[in-house]
């Protein structure tokens, strides 16, 4: 999709992110918030970041990076399995994994960033190990991840790869960049994970790095407040319903939450063991928690 020539009326979500980002990934119950509420009013596009290649080594080393990942789990709900990894891996080669999908299937690159997010922080997959990466593309349901595995280092795949990486280092002086919510780059001014830009009719209005439901939600309202907007649902299997991939247990209390209040996770838990003892929900462990998915 052009980012030029959005689909006119609708909402342009453009997200920079990167599969090896605790915050990107950790962000993911309020984006399934956002999703549920506006399902196609919203024109979700990805930026791969890039946070780190060969020569430009992670900021954190596994242990260091282990030892971050508690504080995260604990606070913000994702799965997490706190197990260090066996080396330090930089992030380039699965990002462009995540633009071959994107070029050759469009839309499987939400499916591939979703199941290296969820591999990278529970298992010991390493994102820049090939037999890795190949091995986790296989668990994506309909993707050629051979044809992927085949294209990366493709020009044209290399090519858009850069062009992501480039577009990432543009933050300067725009609103992430006053809130504090870039990081500071030889290249540039760097969007942080999950940066969304919104747009519609010519304006841009920016949620820089990590935020909350409510930012997005508000940002939203103002570029389109004759969108409908969907009530939480009353029951997971509603949530679950449009994910057919699964939900975690966070994403899923995230999704019911009403009014003000924040995610009654110990009432969609309950609800989600209840729907598993029917059989018609399927418990998967993922790290120190579940993906949930609706049995059809």
């Amino acid at each position: 999709m052009n980012p030029t020539d959005p689909t006119p009326g609708r909402v342009t979500a453009r997200l920079f992110n990167d599969p090896s980002c605790p915050w990107g990934y950790s962000a993911s119950p309020a984006l399934r918030t956002i999703e549920w509420r506006y399902r196609d009013q919203i024109e979700w596009q990805l930026v791969t970041i890039g946070l780190s290649e060969p020569g430009r080594e992670p900021k954190f080393t596994p242990g260091r990076l282990a030892s971050f990942q508690i504080g995260m789990r604990d606070t913000y709900g994702m799965p997490f399995a706190i197990q260090a990894k066996q080396r330090s891996a930089t992030s380039s080669r699965a990002c462009q994994a995540i633009i071959a999908a994107r070029m050759l299937q469009p839309g499987y690159e939400w499916r591939v960033l979703r199941t290296l997010q969820l591999l990278q922080f529970n298992t010991p997959l390493l994102l820049d190990d090939d037999d890795g990466l190949r091995a986790a593309l296989s668990s994506v349901g309909g993707l050629d991840f051979e044809a992927v595995m085949a294209a990366l280092d493709l020009p044209e795949v290399q090519d858009a790869y850069r062009r992501d990486w480039a577009e990432a280092r543009t933050a300067a002086g725009g609103a992430a960049e006053l809130q504090g919510k870039t990081a500071d780059s030889p290249d540039g001014a760097r969007y942080t994970a999950p940066s969304i830009a919104f747009s519609r009719g010519g304006t841009r209005l920016e949620a820089g790095g990590f935020q909350p439901v409510e930012v997005y939600d508000a940002i939203i309202a103002n570029l389109g407040p004759e969108l409908k907007r969907a009530d939480p649902p009353e029951d997971p299997l509603e949530a679950l319903a449009l994910y057919p991939g699964g939900l975690t247990t966070q994403e899923v209390a995230a999704i019911m939450t009403k009014g003000n209040d924040g995610p009654d996770r110990a009432a969609a838990e309950k609800s989600l063991v209840a729907h598993e003892d029917e059989g018609r929900v399927r418990r998967v462990s993922m790290g120190h928690d579940a993906i949930w998915l609706a049995v059809r």
